[in-house]
């Protein structure tokens, strides 16, 4: 479920998600508004269900690859590597 397979779409794997997270996090965010902006657009920009849990294995994920960030507050940011300009 981490990468999409012949079973598995891109949005269904956590990578998926991951990506969702990625452009969510234009501004630091905690993990409870992460989710509240995924429940508002599941199923009608975003195709997938997940539950919170697939939503912090896949915090986990961007953690552990780098891409993310905890701020002194504790919310999520970007990492200066995925930092677009």
């Amino acid at each position: 479920m981490l990468l999409p397979d012949k079973h598995i779409s891109f949005a269904e794997s956590l990578i998926g998600l991951g990506s969702f997270v990625l452009e969510s996090l234009k501004s630091p965010k905690t993990i409870d508004i992460l989710w509240r902006n995924f429940e508002s657009v599941r199923g009608q920009e975003y195709p997938a269900f997940h539950s919170f849990d697939n939503l912090v294995l896949a915090v986990d994920a961007l953690f552990a690859l780098g891409a993310i960030d905890l701020t002194d507050d504790g919310e999520l940011k970007r990492s200066p590597i995925t930092e677009t300009t």
